[in-house]
């Protein structure tokens, strides 16, 4: 073990656990925009109540997402300080556009949308976490710009003096085909995690507190987190579909080790299952989908995809000698896994629409157990597929231009790499603990009253200090 193994360690560990808040706060953002405006046109006070009520958990997820979140920008220059010099010309455009422009028109209007409540014209309001909102999905997008550079550079060119990538078009980064589908299929992901955790809510309340006066309002939540849901899995199937055929184009080697297809073949079929040899260099035994592999790859069911030990020589002979396969099972299994769970939670929001059809109640204690599992399903959806994206395009940081070993930093030793390690894994255990306490305890509270507390004629609006209203 080197400091290189530790610095991919730690910096595999907080990404993953950073985007555990990152789905949540993007598809709640606008799923708590979408509940204020059904309120603000029709004045029934469930959907206020329902705002409120999911706009708390929307915060606390939120605030625990940004504080994960500074992290990632300080191992650049830690770990990673000979990446961030080789890349910084082209990362520097978008990050910096999503830190003055994104992050603060969504920091700023959270503001507003949280001490707004009854200070603020309703219009005025609404249109704050609207705004929050789109920056939310803003940043989300500048964010992956950067990232889909590593997948498909773009935009560039190699400083031949002080072996630098310059930034020679902009646009070009920007919309970036892997970006362009890349960001879709994120949005669809967070909404999918969105809609469980308001399912997961809502079902605890109208199974577990049958007696509330506010069940209707918790019946509408699961219905309404349901469908989105089902929708937001109908569009990850369909933007996986164009980016695994994009993935095939910009990437071919993590294609075939998605599906551990070792030999070039035309037509490739789908592997249900495949079991290769230790060595990794061939397949053992394999249940298979024949042309399936073809179509989801080319769109052609005849279509040519390349395997692994033909794109192993191709880059042998045009990069070097060396290794240019990823872990095959890590690649494997995570294509799967990402598959199997957010189908899995697209199956429950079935069972439980089909539970509240013609105006039937639930109360079926396995579809309370299945509910609250639910946000989980996706979330692990989410966070296996970036480990494909990220471990699939291994050993390159940058494909076909930067090698990983080649990116960290030199000067850091295994003892400083493995001391942030461990505190970084500890606060973040931490703060797990933090997360999870407070968003179990909001949630079984429920939703609160609404009903204005009378004014009092003694006290100046303008010397009322500003509130929490929530």
């Amino acid at each position: 073990m080197d400091a290189l193994d530790v610095a991919r360690w730690q910096f595999g560990v907080t990404t993953v656990y950073h985007f555990l808040f990152v789905p949540l706060t993007i598809g709640l953002s606008v799923l708590v925009a979408i509940l204020q405006t059904m309120w603000h046109r029709t004045g029934n006070e469930r959907y206020l109540k329902l705002t409120k009520f999911y706009g708390k958990l929307f915060l606390i997820n939120f605030a625990m997402g940004v504080v994960t979140g500074i992290v990632q920008e300080f191992q650049f220059g830690m770990n990673w300080s000979d990446y961030s010099r080789f890349v910084g010309d082209i990362f520097g455009a978008p990050l910096a556009i999503e830190a003055l422009v994104a992050f603060f028109l969504e920091s700023t209007f959270i503001g507003l949308w949280i001490f707004g409540w009854d200070r603020l014209p309703k219009r005025a309001h609404l249109a704050s976490i609207w705004a929050a909102a789109i920056g939310t999905n803003l940043s989300a997008y500048f964010i992956l710009a950067a990232n889909s550079f590593m997948q498909n550079p773009v935009g560039y060119r190699i400083n031949p003096t002080t072996g630098r990538a310059e930034l020679t078009d902009f646009v070009a980064v920007l919309t970036n085909k892997v970006a362009l589908i890349t960001f879709p299929h994120t949005l669809s992901g967070s909404f999918l995690v969105a809609g469980s955790l308001i399912v997961a809510v809502g079902l605890f309340h109208v199974i577990g507190n049958r007696d509330s006066a506010d069940t209707a309002a918790y019946r509408f939540a699961t219905r309404f987190g349901s469908w989105v849901v089902l929708i937001s899995s109908a569009l990850v199937l369909f933007t996986g579909d164009i980016q695994g055929k994009i993935m095939t184009d910009v990437q071919p080697m993590k294609m075939a080790a998605a599906e551990g297809l070792y030999t070039t073949e035309s037509p490739a079929s789908f592997s249900v299952l495949t079991v290769g040899s230790l060595d990794g260099s061939r397949e053992v035994f394999a249940i298979k989908i024949p042309y399936l592999l073809s179509f989801l790859g080319t769109g052609d069911p005849n279509g040519t995809v390349q395997g692994i030990n033909d794109l192993q020589a191709q880059y042998a002979s045009q990069y070097g000698a060396g290794s240019y396969t990823p872990i095959i099972p890590v690649t494997y299994w995570s294509f799967r896994f990402m598959i199997a769970f957010g189908m899995a939670a697209a199956a429950i929001a079935l069972l439980v629409l089909w539970s509240q059809r013609k105006g039937r109640t639930p109360t079926s204690r396995w579809l309370l157990r299945a509910g609250l599992v639910m946000p989980v399903l996706p979330l692990l959806a989410n966070s296996f597929g970036w480990i494909f994206t990220e471990m699939g395009r291994q050993p390159w940081i940058v494909f076909g231009e930067m090698l990983t070993r080649n990116g960290v930093s030199r000067s850091v030793s295994l003892t400083e790499v493995l001391t942030s390690f461990t505190a970084f894994t500890l606060i973040y255990a931490t703060l797990a603990v933090v997360e999870f306490k407070l968003l179990v305890g909001y949630a079984k509270a429920g939703v609160a009253d609404v009903t204005p507390a009378p004014e009092s004629d003694d006290t100046d609006d303008a010397e009322r200090p500003l509130a929490f209203a929530y």
